[in-house]
């Protein structure tokens, strides 16, 4: 509901520029490069399950206070950048503690079943998430449709709250290990991973452009094809509707033809499905960038629940957090410049020409996994040394 209702809130209710809109969209991102690597030492020093709930609060609180600006006349986009900002930093501390905290919730043998129905679950949201958020801004107008976000956040926090598996203290630090020793330590454990490495790679380019994309598609969907709310909203679903296909189908496909090829097969098989988005026209002709994003999401969403699952059982416990928070620093902190590069494009030359940019970047993402050691794999080794 926020890939539809934030935009929109800049774009119909503020009349921001491509420009403001890349610029939202990197403030929403840019907590991972601002905090994204003493993120995942912290988290290593805390229980993971209080970090989840105190995250989603945060975001209740930011998400609310844009229905309440709003209603008092004094929404302006400073405070829209403010709120991704807050948000995007309680998203980095979520992110990196739930990835951190599945492993000891499941044995190892259940980790890729694990993720794969955290992926479902997620992705079944996304399906109704932007129709549903479309449908509300059209009805109650984009600011008060985010106070369903707000309310889905806090009931997010009393979920986690219902987990009773007892957490175990997490090990104190070496004496007078300091934080920036420890972040050093997730580092040289990534770095000196040639697997973590070229993931590293792929998915920074992968997200990059997913970026420039999320930065223009409104103004695309809205100013150049002319879509309503609603009609945009159920545009953007096709994507979760692909990602969910993937969710389900990621551990057949990964058992079927290895952990290690379906890592670098999937953005091979579905990237070039990226160039239908900018193909896409009035009317019917809206279709293609539907099938895009369903075709790219699906091979992403199965991509996704193999490496992220790799990533878990190579990395031991003590180092999970800053391993994660290492990996999410080099692969998210890339967005906040694609965002900003296709706010740029959209505004030089337009915003379907930003859109063939980004697809046309689709088709470098599996370059580094073809080029890699994955390339002559089936399978994934399930340990490795520590590094460091």
């Amino acid at each position: 509901m926020t890939l539809v209702a934030l935009p929109l809130v800049a774009v119909i209710e503020l009349d921001a520029t491509p420009l403001q809109t890349g610029v939202l969209t990197a403030a929403e991102t840019a907590a991972f490069l601002l905090v994204g690597l003493p993120a995942g030492a912290w988290i290593d020093r805390m229980r993971r399950l209080p970090v989840l709930i105190r995250a989603d609060v945060v975001r209740a609180l930011a998400m609310a206070s844009l229905p309440l600006a709003a209603w008092a006349g004094a929404l302006t986009m400073a405070q829209l950048y403010l709120v991704a900002l807050i948000t995007g930093v309680a998203t980095v501390f979520f992110d990196v503690a739930h990835q951190s905290y599945l492993p000891g919730l499941l044995p190892r043998e259940q980790l890729v079943a694990g993720n794969g129905a955290l992926e479902t679950v997620r992705s079944s949201a996304q399906v109704a998430g932007p129709g549903l958020g479309g449908a509300l801004v059209q009805m109650v107008g984009a600011p008060f449709a985010l106070l369903t976000d707000a309310i889905g956040y806090l009931l997010s926090a009393v979920f986690l709250r219902g987990i009773r598996t007892p957490e175990p203290p997490p090990p104190a630090p070496a004496p007078g290990e300091s934080l920036r020793a420890q972040v050093t330590e997730g580092l040289v454990f990534v770095f000196r991973q040639p697997v973590l490495r070229v993931i590293a790679c792929t998915t920074a380019i992968a997200n990059f452009f997913t970026a420039m994309l999320m930065a223009v598609q409104t103004v695309f969907l809205v100013r150049v094809l002319d879509l309503p709310p609603g009609a945009m909203g159920l545009m953007m679903s096709a994507s979760a509707v692909g990602g969910l296909a993937g969710a389900l189908c990621a551990g057949t496909l990964a058992r079927a033809v290895g952990r290690a090829r379906v890592i670098w097969l999937s953005p091979l098989l579905t990237g070039p499905f990226a160039l239908l988005w900018p193909l896409a026209g009035h009317g019917a002709a809206a279709v293609w960038f539907a099938i895009a994003s369903a075709a790219v999401f699906f091979g992403a969403v199965v991509y996704n629940v193999a490496q992220v699952s790799f990533r878990q059982l190579l990395c031991p416990a003590e180092l999970l957090g800053r391993m994660n928070a290492t990996l999410r620093f080099m692969v998210w902190g890339t967005m906040p410049f694609g965002a900003l590069l296709g706010g740029a494009v959209a505004g030089a030359a337009g915003a379907r020409a930003a859109v063939w940019v980004c697809a046309a970047g689709f088709l470098l993402v599996p370059v580094p996994l073809l080029l890699s050691p994955l390339r002559r794999m089936r399978d994934l080794p399930e340990s490795a040394p520590v590094a460091g």
